[in-house]
Parts: C-alpha cells; sequence; structure tokens
C-alpha cells in the first residue's frame, strides 16, 4: 500500500512537474488540498511564480479594461455632448430657417403690395396722362376756336374799316378851326385838287384814335376819316400811292388803309420781306387784307401767308438766295415765341 501510494505521488508529482516553457501561456491547473501538501518545494515556488504571473496579467487586464472602459465613458460623453450641440444647432437652424421663411413671407407680402400700389399708381397715371391729353386738345381746340373766333372778329371789324381812311401825322391841335372833316377836305384840296372836286366823296365820321390824348405820346394820334364808300377810299388812297409825298399845311402826313388790330399785325410781319423784295426792284406791295404781293421773273405772284411763300422760294434759288437771311430771321424769331409759350 505504501509503495502504491508513493508511485501515486510520484505520478502526481510528474503531473506537476510537466509545465511548458513559456510561464505566460500556461494554463492554471485546479489542484486539491491533498496534492498541494505532498508536491515539493520547488514545484511550489513554481505554481507561486504562475499564481503570481496570472494575477499579474489579470491586474493588467483589468486595468486595460477599466482603461477602454473610461475611454469608452468619455468618448460616449463627447458623443452625448456632440448630439446635444448637434440638437441645439439643428434647433438654432431651425428657428433661422423659420425666420427666414418668415422675412421671406414678409418680403413677398411686401412686394405684392408694392406692386399692387405702383399697379395703382400706373394707373392714376395713365388716367393723368389720360386727362392731360384730353386737356391739351381741349386747349388746342380752343386755341382754335379763339383764333377762328379773332379772324371772325377781325374780319367784321375789316369790313366795318373798309372804307375809313387812316391819317398819320396830323399834328394835334390843327383840327380846332375847321375839325377832322374840314382838315381831310384841305388835305384832298392841298394834294388832290380834281378829287375835292367831286361831289361824290362823302364823309360819315372823323375822328381820332385813341380818343383820349396822351400828353407822354411824342407823335400825335391818328386821324381816322369813314367815307360813304370803299370805291372813294381805294381812289384816294391810290392817288396817294402815285404822289408819295402828302403834306398838310407844310407838315408831312401819311395816308393808309384802316384796318384791325390782327390784321395790322399780319401786315407788319411782311414788313421786312417787302423791304428787301423792294430793294431788289421786286416791285412788293401788301395787299388787302395782309396779303404780299411781288414781281418774279416777269410774273407777279401774291402770298397769303408765309408758309406758302418757303415753299415758293425753295424752287427758285435766286429768291432764295436773295430772302434767305430774312426768312431765317423770322423763323427763329416764330422759334423763340414757341419757347416762350
Amino acid at each position: 500500500m505504501t509503495n502504491n501510494k508513493r508511485k501515486n505521488r510520484g505520478n502526481k508529482n510528474k503531473e506537476v512537474t510537466m509545465t511548458p516553457s513559456n510561464e505566460k501561456d500556461t494554463p492554471i491547473q485546479d489542484y486539491e488540498d491533498d496534492d498541494i501538501e505532498e508536491m515539493q518545494e520547488a514545484d511550489l515556488k513554481k505554481l507561486i511564480r504562475t499564481l503570481r504571473s496570472s494575477q499579474k496579467q489579470i491586474l493588467e487586464l483589468h486595468k486595460s479594461l477599466m482603461d477602454k472602459i473610461e475611454n469608452l465613458s468619455r468618448e460616449n460623453e463627447i458623443l452625448r455632448r456632440n448630439q446635444n450641440e448637434t440638437k441645439q444647432l439643428v434647433q438654432q437652424e431651425t428657428v433661422i430657417v423659420t425666420e427666414v421663411k418668415n422675412s421671406i413671407d414678409q418680403m413677398k407680402n411686401t412686394i405684392e403690395s408694392l406692386t399692387n400700389r405702383m399697379g395703382e399708381a400706373e394707373e392714376r397715371i395713365s388716367d393723368l396722362e389720360d386727362r392731360e391729353q384730353e386737356r391739351i386738345q381741349s386747349d388746342q381746340r380752343k386755341e382754335e376756336e379763339i383764333r377762328n373766333l379773332k379772324h371772325i372778329v377781325g374780319n367784321l371789324q375789316d369790313t366795318i374799316k373798309k372804307p375809313n381812311i387812316r391819317v398819320l401825322g396830323v399834328p394835334e391841335g390843327m383840327e380846332r378851326e375847321k375839325g377832322l372833316e374840314g382838315l381831310f377836305s384841305e388835305i384832298l384840296a392841298e394834294n388832290f385838287p380834281g378829287l375835292e372836286k367831286d361831289r361824290e366823296i362823302l364823309v360819315q365820321e372823323a375822328h381820332r384814335t385813341p380818343n383820349k390824348h396822351d400828353q407822354k405820346r411824342s407823335s400825335p394820334r391818328h386821324v381816322v376819316i369813314k367815307l360813304s364808300t370803299v370805291k372813294h377810299k381805294e381812289k384816294i388812297l391810290k392817288c396817294a400811292r402815285e404822289k408819295r409825298q402828302i403834306p398838310l399845311r407844310g407838315s408831312p402826313i401819311r395816308l393808309t388803309a384802316d384796318f384791325s388790330s390782327e390784321t395790322l399785325k399780319a401786315r407788319r410781319e411782311w414788313r421786312d420781306i417787302a423791304q428787301v423784295l423792294r430793294e431788289n426792284n421786286c416791285q412788293p406791295r401788301i395787299l388787302y387784307p395782309a396779303k404780299l404781293s411781288f414781281v418774279n421773273e416777269g410774273e407777279i405772284k401774291t402770298f397769303h401767308c408765309k408758309q406758302k411763300l418757303k415753299e415758293f422760294v425753295a424752287t427758285r434759288p435766286a429768291l432764295q438766295k436773295m430772302l434767305k437771311d430774312v426768312l431765317h430771321t423770322e423763323t427763329q424769331k416764330h422759334g423763340h415765341q414757341y419757347e416762350r409759350r
């Protein structure tokens, strides 16, 4: 029995001593208390070293696991913080996007309101332009009516004044002895003896114009003689044109037809042109009531307005050269008058 026990112990000892050269890889074996008692001292020391090495490995492994757990905790905290920050950023972006959307909606509403107001303003402007155009057309019609009325009134005045003769240059007060009718008879007797004996020439009315004498006026007022017929007036004026110089008691006077203010204005507008034509021997005359007549290339030409004259002059190079300056001046005058209006 004792020998068998020793053999068994020897076998157990052999089992204990059968350890690989690398202690780190040696697995930890389970030992019974009886086995440990029967172990040799060397085997015990070896076992202790193995246990200590295993304990050290376990501690290192534990430490490594704790470090990893700590790192994971930190990473988890960082992730949690990042998630919170991301949530905050998302919330902020959501607020910003909402504000932007609200701002865009407000801008859209503002633009729509402005567009509507612009449309209303354009309608008002269009309405005002239409009204202005209507006013301009109305003013043009009124101006045309006024011109027509002035023309009609001028024609009526010219018709009424057609038998009249206007005497210019008679000194103030000379009519005190004989009166204006007696002075006119004296003019006929002194300058046209044949006409003075014509009993058919009758003076219906004689007066000065204007009626009231202005003391500041240097020239005497005109004398207007109204005859019974137009034929007698034209006969007297024809004789006056032929004689040219008409004196009255040594003072030069002038006999002309009596016209309305509009006709006088129209006749004056021919004055500069007639002067140039007279200087070039074109025999200009201003016919009743305000027509220009002159001789061109052996023919008598008559014009009622300057536009017709300009159209005719454009076809006559010599006449165009003659009247170039005066017609250009007239065009400038009309341009300045239009600008002032």
